[in-house]
């Protein structure tokens, strides 16, 4: 496809996206490129929040040689169209860890897209991700894992849950594995469900309200995304901007 070609829904990447809303801000800016060099170590920490009505594309490319390390924790929650893509090269014995949110609500379609390849014997990778939507929100997980035919020793997960408060609100999840090495550990799951109304009950009888007993709920749901979050601050908002949002969806 041409670089400055409009995605289409034959594009098994922009497949549930809203494709109006990118067309007002096509083209996307050119991915960040992030270089770990071997045995160096790197964390980053991305708030996206951008205002309701704006389409926010947060595009990254990540090279880890061999040994190196890097962690993201993403916390998906603004725009019309919020939408974080990270691709990843490892090298031999590198790790990389994703742990994400996305918690929408009115029409917002946000969208985490990951492509991880096991490129060199004895990398690992781990994915966790979980979604909170409400109203006619769409919230789309794309995660694909690659390994080379060499890759051998590869250690991979993915983990993807969705919680839905409304029935009107959508959640898609695509976890995938192309696997051409025969020693390999690589394992994928996903869920989508609703909050436990037994749960709800007991907390109400115990005196909270509805929306507090669910905010609660909610976040414990997605609270253990941000614990691997060395930076007391980051964490911090993170957490408070979770929270806030929680509570507008309530």
């Amino acid at each position: 496809m041409n670089a400055l070609a409009l995605p289409t829904r034959r594009d098994e990447a922009w497949r549930y996206s809203d494709l109006d809303a990118l067309a007002t801000a096509w083209p996307a800016a050119a991915p960040e490129l992030i270089i770990v060099r071997a045995g160096d170590s790197a964390a980053h920490v991305l708030l996206q929040d951008a205002p309701d009505d704006a389409v926010a594309i947060r595009d990254y490319r990540v090279e880890i040689a061999a040994g190196g390390s890097c962690g993201f924790h993403v916390l998906n929650i603004g725009g019309k169209l919020g939408r974080v893509t990270i691709s990843v090269t490892l090298g031999e014995g590198a790790h990389f860890a994703l742990h994400g949110a996305i918690i929408g609500g009115c029409e917002q379609t946000l969208e985490i897209v990951t492509t991880v390849h096991h490129a060199a014997p004895g990398a690992t990778s781990e994915q966790v991700v979980r979604s909170v939507l409400a109203g006619r929100a769409t919230g789309n997980y794309l995660g694909k894992i690659a390994v080379a035919r060499d890759a051998q020793k590869t250690d991979a997960s993915q983990s993807v849950k969705a919680m839905l408060l409304d029935r009107t609100a959508t959640a898609n999840a695509k976890p995938e594995l192309e696997i051409y090495a025969d020693d390999v550990k690589c394992a994928h799951g996903a869920t989508v469900g609703e909050l436990d109304k037994s749960a709800l009950f007991y907390m109400a009888s115990r005196g909270l309200d509805p929306a507090t007993a669910q905010t609660l709920l909610l976040r414990a749901f997605v609270a253990g995304v941000f614990d691997g979050i060395a930076d007391d601050a980051k964490r911090e908002r993170f957490e408070a901007a979770a929270l806030a949002k929680l509570e507008a969806l309530a």
